[in-house]
């Protein structure tokens, strides 16, 4: 699944591990999420769609190209 996390996480400034610190999660997981390799559970989404002030759809794209 594509996701923005990588890219809006750049625009604020934060590093994969202050991602991780502030969602409750390790920065491997988070490179892992912004890589396609892993894809985040619900909850966890709605964390980075608040932490971000996005709608979860505007940051997960689950469409196949």
């Amino acid at each position: 699944m594509r996701n923005r996390i990588k890219e809006l996480r750049k625009e604020v400034g934060l590093s994969q591990s202050d991602l991780g610190e502030r969602l409750g999660v390790s920065r491997q997981s988070v490179n892992a999420i912004e890589a396609g390799r892993h894809i985040a559970s619900l909850p966890l989404a709605f964390k980075i769609a608040r932490l971000f002030d996005k709608k979860i759809e505007d940051i997960f794209d689950d469409t196949e190209t």
